[in-house]
């Protein structure tokens, strides 16, 4: 039997309105702002506490990177499982582990770990507080290819678990197909021993040329092997921002510690200023000129970045050429001043 779809609207009209609801569902949504005590922690299946800061499980649909928030209690453990995509962590405060595919990672404040896509992984504390840690994932952008998928195995025992998908790693031949088998093969034996944990203290805070002091925690050049996700520590010396720049989105900074603003605007003057403070969510996922500042004369703030730079604005860039979607001038960063001058604090993370 043939079976015909029959419809009087044309196939312009389906797309026109598709597009006008993507973006008119983007600004019902769009936040620059998330305030940490706008966020609900509730408590999950999983053994802890959970909120969301940006996600469509809290409210906030994006298209790229959602952001989460957890507590752990002592004693706690959470239920082990496995997702598609990468997630990247944050430990705010407190002491623990992560076991990820077998392998326990001890953590303190300010440390970070990849989650590789489809890993095992849970995490426990064992210390006297609460840990608090900030997750970061490409969910979102794995469910609009369709290929989000989450196994949640309860406390199963990892020698219990299943491996990883399985992968064909060669196949003989020189033509486009074996060329593709081998490519993909190694790419897998590339990311299955990328670094998992990053110890704050394993990598220097280097003063940038926007004016701050800044260092990887998750990152390719430091070798995690994450798809195109990125989380660098900032540093602002007191009363000083950094250099006014433009970029599509998604970047996120979490709020470390400290005070300040966050500009933003079409141009590089009549936007609007956005306050925040310790434990709130900056959000600049659009094409905005931005800049932050520290507003704190004596003491320095801390802001942790989060990029999906490589899996979308680096292919956004490459279609959208020649148009230029990352804009840094030269007169901007000369205009930060001879930054030897600053005086910084020495570099300490709290205790556990």
């Amino acid at each position: 039997m043939v079976t015909r779809t029959r419809t009087n609207v044309t196939h312009w009209e389906v797309q026109w309105t598709r597009r006008r609801k993507l973006i008119e569902e983007w600004r019902q949504h769009h936040r620059t702002v998330i305030h940490a005590d706008d966020v609900q922690l509730r408590e999950s299946g999983r053994g802890h506490r959970v909120g969301c800061y940006m996600g469509i499980d809290g409210g906030n649909p994006t298209r790229v990177l959602d952001a989460w928030v957890h507590e752990l209690d002592r004693d706690t453990t959470q239920t082990v499982h496995r997702h598609s995509w990468d997630a990247m962590v944050f430990v705010v405060s407190g002491a623990g582990w992560s076991e990820i595919d077998g392998v326990r990672h001890e953590w303190r404040p300010w440390d970070a770990l990849h989650l590789p896509a489809w890993s095992w992984h849970r995490s426990g504390v064992d210390s006297d507080t609460p840990a608090r840690l900030m997750t970061y994932s490409t969910e979102p952008l794995l469910s609009g290819l369709g290929m989000a998928v989450l196994d949640d195995r309860g406390h199963t025992a990892i020698e219990d678990l299943p491996p990883r998908p399985e992968f064909t790693r060669a196949v003989e031949g020189d033509d486009v197909y074996a060329r593709r088998v081998r490519r993909l093969a190694a790419e897998q034996e590339e990311r299955r021993s990328g670094r998992l944990h990053t110890d704050y203290n394993d990598i220097p805070l280097l003063v940038n040329p926007k004016g701050t002091r800044s260092k990887f925690l998750v990152d390719r050049s430091i070798g995690n092997q994450a798809s195109g996700i990125t989380q660098v520590m900032l540093q602002f010396a007191p009363g000083r921002g950094q250099a006014m720049h433009l970029h599509p989105g998604e970047a996120w900074l979490y709020v470390v510690e400290g005070r300040g603003h966050s500009y933003l605007g079409e141009e590089p003057t009549g936007g609007e200023d956005h306050e925040w403070s310790q434990g709130d969510l900056v959000v600049v996922d659009h094409a905005l000129w931005h800049q932050h500042f520290n507003d704190d004369p004596d003491n320095p703030a801390r802001l942790v970045r989060i990029h999906a730079f490589d899996s979308v604005l680096e292919t956004m860039r490459v279609l959208t050429y020649p148009l230029e979607l990352f804009l840094e001038p030269p007169e901007n960063l000369k205009a930060m001043g001879d930054l030897s001058e600053i005086q910084w604090p020495e570099d300490r993370r709290p205790p556990a």
